[in-house]
């Protein structure tokens, strides 16, 4: 038996995380597009599980359109690059969509890790509601969580949101930026430090940063596998704040579209992005970044 199946022992709902093998078999080359998967009598020995776990795990990348011609019958095909990850399916989506179902997917491993750019968070804390219920339900369990989020500093001038006109002394848009910023970083924190408790006892370390600049897009990195990168778009909105209408020009993070860009065989654009993407983010942690307290 394989370590990959010995991994496997015990866990519930196991279907995941045969899954999250194959998948990486079919990202790293190991299977290639055209070729024909092992039998699920022969996965099924491998990984010590029944067929019909098998079949849930093939049904999951046959949705994902990295397999094809999953049935009872002959072994599945791995798909060709064209009907696969970054076929339609892969288009770019509102980040509301596309988050959730990419964080409840990474949450499939022993040792998650998530690293954020944002400018609050709220994007960030409303995509990890499907993970945790997951986590709940039993359906997976992390034996570590690793989350590291980078956020504007509350000392510098943000870019956005800003006045339209310049009022000098007026900071009621920062304050309520920073309440935004401090609120959704607290609910993020504390909604993973509950997984610390019983029953779930999963190591979880939750850190943020603060960001000399306002950042232009928002960025995910899911497990150093996979980024979700999007732009904030601003725009011009009247809104009141604090009892006075102010025009100003802001940003709707939970409406950017975000591209998703996934690792795959070494050297491809995507694969080059990912790995860049992740020394820029380690770079940024390591240097002009500072320590972040989510106070007023």
């Amino acid at each position: 038996m394989s370590q990959e199946s010995t991994g496997l022992n015990g866990q519930r709902l196991p279907h995941l995380q045969v899954a999250e093998a194959l998948r990486a078999r079919i990202r790293s080359g190991e299977l290639r597009p055209g070729s024909r998967m092992p039998t699920q009598a022969k996965l099924a020995d491998e990984f010590g599980v029944e067929r019909s776990v098998i079949r849930l795990a093939l049904r999951v990348l046959q949705d994902e359109k990295l397999l094809t011609n999953v049935s009872r019958g002959s072994p599945a095909t791995v798909a060709e690059p064209h009907s696969g990850r970054n076929g339609p399916a892969e288009q770019p989506q509102l980040a509301t969509v596309a988050l959730a179902p990419r964080m409840a997917e990474a949450f499939a491993v022993p040792h998650v890790q998530i690293d954020a750019l944002c400018l609050t968070a709220e994007t960030l804390s409303m995509a990890l509601i499907e993970a945790i219920r997951q986590i709940h339900a039993g359906l997976v369990k992390p034996e570590r969580v690793d989350v590291r989020v980078l956020l504007p500093s509350r000392e510098i001038n943000l870019a956005f949101p800003t006045p339209v006109e310049d009022h000098s002394g007026d900071d009621r848009l920062h304050r309520r930026w920073l309440r935004q910023r401090n609120l959704q970083g607290q609910v993020l924190a504390n909604f993973l430090g509950s997984l610390r408790e019983p029953p779930y006892e999963i190591d979880v370390h939750v850190t943020f940063r603060a960001l000399p600049f306002t950042p232009p897009v928002k960025m995910y990195i899911l497990n150093n596998e996979e980024v979700l990168f999007g732009y904030y778009m601003i725009m011009q909105r009247l809104e009141e704040i604090e009892h006075e209408r102010v025009e100003m020009f802001d940003a709707f993070g939970t409406q950017s579209m975000v591209f998703p860009f996934l690792k795959g065989d070494e050297g491809t654009r995507d694969t080059t992005f990912v790995e860049q993407t992740q020394m820029w983010f380690n770079a940024l942690w390591e240097t002009i970044t500072s320590d972040l307290t989510l106070t007023e």
